[in-house]
């Protein structure tokens, strides 16, 4: 039986990332992943802010950014917002498409060590008070962690077998999605709205195009077969033409079906990503979701695994759940914002209105690209609590900005002039917590939406780059200190 502190059902980007952040605090991990070999398939097709963020706090973004095309808009139901002044190094939409993403966390993930084992599924689960034992079919037959994580898409049998519910709401419309070939392409066309449907024509990269469809009213059985000829009937019966299409690299069929786990936990089981919420694909937010989940997941299973209380697994569900929650409600409102009809058009332009104010541009772009998150961290209401630290200039030994000082993935205590009372009050936890000291220009630090807040004298950094304590005054609050390290960190040594 192949054995691992954590077993981790599913390799796309949710699974690798969270098995790198696993290996980043020396957690042995092993991923158990169906496909016997890497997607080839183009799937989602970019990643927002917060991700990027993200890859840049664990140190692969700049390789993947040669790969990128940088856009300044993201849209709100085929609305375009203006991202270009979000407060982030990384203000743009990076197109990128799903399969080289997973390449460059796959390079990461197996630099740190973390072991894939291919051509393997779950098919059964027994969990006892120590651990979990799977059945697989495969490559190998059986695995047992102490925890195990299901990253195994919307259809998810981890999900499945360890009875979580799934409740949401049924599907109302079929897309299809092509990428393919096209003999008389148009200029590019997105999401144009039709007396049957909408479609979209975008040239994503040189030879080939995405075709996607949606027909309202128009629900087709999942596990129905889908073909170049479904897109091709869909294309006529909305467009009048289908521009010539062949030669298809990828075809698949989605829906709007909205559904959410109740529960992100069960004892030693875990959901991440499409196995904890699905959704239809609107604003491009469920890869960049279940990226998010999983580096809020993985310091906290880690840090429970090093002997941290294991309620502190419950802020997993208790942090997430909600974020989760709020892409399925944003999501159905796109989707019904897209549907045909005169009076949905009047709608939609009573929007663009409303978008085109500063102050509502900004406050769906930040929620559409997640750098609005703020998390319930506790504390005295300081309005850099709970949400992720912004990328600043410091000089540091250890780097140049905040963002670098968090590669290792261990939390970070920054001390921007605070003194010796802060390592002092922090003295307990120095296996556990880096203390950085550095400087910063004395200018006020920018939050998402459109905010900004007094560069403050010390800031406690989770491994996920939100705040978790912050000192603004002449004194550092010792016993606030000690408070919020006890709760994230475990006990003092």
């Amino acid at each position: 039986m192949l054995t691992s502190q954590v077993l981790i059902a599913g390799g796309g980007p949710t699974g690798l990332m969270l098995a790198g952040e696993l290996r980043l605090a020396g957690v042995d991990v092993l991923v158990l992943e169906r496909r016997p070999e890497a997607m080839q398939e183009s799937r989602a097709g970019g990643i927002h802010a917060r991700t990027m963020e993200i890859f840049d706090q664990r140190g692969f973004l700049d390789a993947m950014l040669p790969e990128v095309r940088r856009l300044n808009v993201a849209h709100f139901s085929g609305l375009w917002l203006d991202v270009s002044g979000l407060p982030t190094r990384h203000p743009y939409l990076a197109a990128i498409l799903q399969h080289r993403i997973e390449r460059h966390l796959g390079e990461w993930a197996r630099g740190l060590g973390v072991r894939v084992l291919r051509d393997t599924e779950v098919v059964g689960l027994r969990e006892d008070g120590t651990g979990v034992e799977v059945e697989l079919r495969g490559a190998a037959t059986a695995a047992r962690g102490a925890y195990l994580v299901g990253c195994d898409g919307g259809r998810s049998t981890v999900r499945k077998l360890a009875g979580f519910a799934f409740p949401g709401t049924p599907a109302k419309l079929t897309s299809l999605l092509a990428d393919v070939e096209l003999s008389e392409p148009p200029a590019p066309m997105f999401q144009v709205r039709r007396e049957h449907g909408s479609f979209s024509v975008l040239d994503f990269e040189p030879g080939w195009y995405r075709v996607m469809t949606s027909e309202f009213d128009r629900v087709v059985d999942r596990d129905a077969e889908v073909g170049l000829e479904d897109v091709r009937a869909a294309m006529l019966r909305i467009a009048g033409t289908d521009f010539g299409m062949h030669s298809p690299r990828w075809v698949s069929r989605f829906s709007d079906a909205a559904r959410q786990a109740s529960e992100y936990r069960r004892g030693r089981v875990l959901l991440a990503g499409d196995a904890a919420h699905i959704h239809f694909p609107a604003g491009g937010q469920g890869l960049n979701t279940g990226v998010q989940d999983a580096v809020n997941l993985g310091w906290k299973l880690a840090a429970v695994l090093g002997g941290a209380p294991e309620d502190l697994l419950d802020t997993y569900h208790a942090e997430r759940h909600p974020v989760g929650e709020r892409v399925l409600r944003n999501t159905r409102a796109q989707t019904i914002l897209g549907a045909p009809g005169e009076h949905m058009t009047d709608l939609r332009e009573t929007m663009a209105d409303l978008i085109g104010i500063g102050e509502a541009n900004a406050r769906l772009a930040g929620m559409i690209t997640a750098l609005d998150v703020r998390y319930d961290v506790g504390g005295d209401g300081h309005p850099l609590l709970g949400l992720r630290v912004p990328d600043v200039d410091v000089k540091a030994g250890e780097g140049t900005r905040v963002h670098e000082l968090l590669r290792r993935g261990r939390p970070v205590l920054l001390d921007l002039g605070a003194g010796a009372g802060l390592r002092e009050a922090a003295s307990g936890w120095a296996d556990r917590v880096d203390v950085v000291t550095a400087e910063c220009a004395d200018e006020p630090w920018r939050l998402p939406p459109s905010g900004e807040v007094a560069a403050p004298r010390a800031v406690l950094i989770r491994p996920d780059a939100h705040v978790a304590w912050v000192a603004d005054g002449e004194r550092v609050d010792g016993d606030g200190l000690r408070a919020a390290l006890t709760r994230w960190f475990g006990p003092a040594s």
